[in-house]
């Protein structure tokens, strides 16, 4: 059986599907694009096996519904494209013939097929070569676009690869140890002065003594004073801590502290606390690969994932901008 032939992988685009328009439908348009138009047949020609996947498949009590819906889900697609392709003559980006030629032998060869192979593929697409080639210098113009517009503008700082290197391709073979002080102000409940106060004014005496941390004041003798947690007769000193056994609010703002910091405050069920890193023992570190080895490959991934953020961000700032009219 001859090989499956597919489009060039190029980012973010869906692939024209293969549709013949019966020449007795009368065409009309169904969307305007700023200055273009999207016609029923543009949205037939898209939606072909798309529309025929849905009724073969859809209850008929349910079929209208589903086969409205496709069809707002195809014509969104085109007026993507659409914005897409007036984006590019903006821009005055061409397609050469050689480009097409290029970008066809490569699809050929990456699929291990002879040409003969290739044509009796598309054919059973429904597609004439001539059709495969349109679509390719689409989708080239596209990614021309989308690497001038996109792209060029994402860059990965070094700091972000070794993060990501740290977090998935690392890992403690033994615990960290963490000194951890503690001051908490609860609320609904006589503090050690007797007095009882509201959520609120225990979130701005908890703000009150953290500031007071901040500037330098003795961690340990803020917890004696002000303190309304029983950790306070020993300034605030909970003593060693590892990781699994600290409290999920507790590990969420301490696990990033440095020796010496100030965590931010946490709101727990009936109080506001905050901490204070003594000290830090790391566990030993055990790495999967090497960072050099893997370095090239978390580029890509975060490349990735940056582009596809940036360029829905990119589109959606096109659509806003445009005049679109479904009728």
């Amino acid at each position: 059986m001859a090989p499956r032939i597919f489009l060039l992988p190029l980012f973010f685009f869906f692939l024209l599907l293969p549709a013949i328009v019966s020449a007795n439908v009368v065409d009309r348009t169904v969307a305007v694009v700023n200055q273009d138009t999207i016609t029923l047949s543009e949205v037939n020609e898209l939606g072909k096996s798309y529309f025929q996947k849905i009724t073969e498949e859809t209850p008929a009590d349910r079929l209208n519904e589903a086969l409205q819906q496709a069809r707002k889900s195809v014509i969104d697609k085109l007026i993507d494209k659409k914005l897409l392709m007036q984006e590019s003559q903006k821009y005055n980006l061409k397609v050469s013939e050689e480009e097409v030629e290029n970008a066809l032998q490569r699809v050929i060869a990456n699929n291990k097929a002879t040409p003969e192979q290739f044509r009796k593929e598309i054919s059973s697409l429904g597609l004439t070569e001539k059709q495969y080639r349109e679509n390719l210098r689409e989708q080239i113009l596209n990614s021309k676009l989308i690497n001038f517009e996109v792209r060029s503008k994402v860059v990965i700082a070094e700091e972000k690869i070794l993060d990501y290197y740290n977090t998935h391709f690392t890992q403690l073979t033994s615990s960290s140890d963490y000194h951890i002080l503690q001051i908490g102000c609860l609320w609904n409940t006589k503090d050690r002065n007797g007095t009882t106060l509201t959520q609120a004014e225990a979130k701005a005496k908890a703000e009150k003594i953290r500031d007071l941390a901040l500037k330098g004041k003795d961690f340990k003798e803020l917890a004696k004073q002000y303190s309304d947690l029983p950790s306070a007769d020993e300034g605030g000193d909970l003593g060693m801590f590892q990781q699994n056994e600290m409290a999920p609010y507790m590990l969420a703002v301490v696990q990033h502290l440095k020796t010496g910091d100030i965590s931010q405050i946490v709101e727990t069920e009936n109080g506001f606390q905050f901490f204070k890193l003594q000290s830090n023992q790391q566990g030993t570190v055990a790495a999967k690969a090497s960072y050099d080895s893997v370095k090239d490959e978390i580029r890509e991934k975060l490349t990735q994932q940056a582009l596809e953020i940036r360029y829905k961000d990119w589109l959606q700032a096109i659509r806003d901008k445009a005049y679109i009219k479904i009728l």
